[in-house]
């Protein structure tokens, strides 16, 4: 998937995917409430798409109201491009804002490494979004 070039507008992309594999989840019985779904971090991404995907999971939370959004950023190699190089065991920091950024965006699930630094900031990040009842729900 790599080597695949970059789509121009990620977010459509995205979101085109989604609504197509809902519709074939749909068609082979699958029920709404037994899925989530998965922008697809990392996966034929650029590190610049995958970073605009974050930051714009609100679009997904609004186009997919009734359904959970997963993430999974955990010491993904654009994570290690932002911190110039740094190795996978070395990602904490920055899958640690990543994931918290992913909640207050809207994001419910997330698939991490290292579990317990995780949930701590995301208690802190989960206790910031409850004071703004703009951001969408979690």
């Amino acid at each position: 998937m790599q080597a695949l070039p970059p789509v121009a507008d990620i977010m459509s992309e995205v979101i085109s995917s989604l609504r197509e594999s809902l519709a074939v989840a749909a068609e082979r019985g699958v029920a709404h409430e037994a899925i989530a779904i998965d922008p697809g971090i990392g996966f034929g991404k650029t590190a610049e798409q995958n970073v605009e995907i974050i930051a714009k999971l609100d679009q997904l939370a609004h186009e997919f109201p009734d359904s959970p959004i997963l993430i999974g950023t955990s010491r993904k190699s654009f994570i290690g491009k932002l911190l110039m190089g740094v190795p996978a065991d070395e990602r904490l920091y920055g899958t640690i804002a990543s994931v918290a950024v992913s909640v207050l965006k809207g994001a419910h699930i997330m698939r991490v490494h290292d579990v317990k630094a995780v949930v701590e900031a995301l208690r802190v990040a989960d206790a910031i979004k409850k004071i703004n009842p703009a951001a969408p729900d979690s």
